[in-house]
């Protein structure tokens, strides 16, 4: 690769890495989904012309981890999320108890019939 080119893929790679970082803080997922494939391509091309050890590669190196580091906080939160509706879910249709003896009982709440209610 030419080094204009390599120079306005870094460009590219750079403006994109900030773009990233701007959709994961706003919580635009949508935007992260539209820009993997022109970030792979992007990091393909300049994993293919520079070498490891280059200062230029080592600070987009840095930025790309600190995107990392937030799109695994966003995707822990998500898990989060859902794991408390799963909760919520459970809880509109069972109600766990206690026996007498201290074993865990699960009553099922059937939903399904009318409720009458009188003033």
């Amino acid at each position: 690769m030419e080094n204009e080119d390599m120079s306005g893929a870094m460009k590219s790679l750079d403006a994109l890495l900030e773009a990233e970082r701007a959709a994961l803080l706003t919580g635009n997922l949508e935007a992260l989904g539209e820009m993997v494939d022109q970030k792979e391509g992007l990091i393909g091309k300049l994993n293919d012309a520079m070498p490891d050890g280059s200062q230029s590669i080592a600070d987009l190196r840095v930025k790309v981890e600190r995107n990392q580091s937030l799109l695994n906080g966003a995707m822990d939160g998500i898990r989060s999320v859902a794991e408390r509706i799963a909760a919520l879910r459970k809880v509109r249709s069972s109600l766990d108890t206690y026996d007498a003896d201290g074993r865990k009982c699960s009553v099922s709440i059937d939903r399904g019939g009318d409720i009458e209610r009188r003033a």
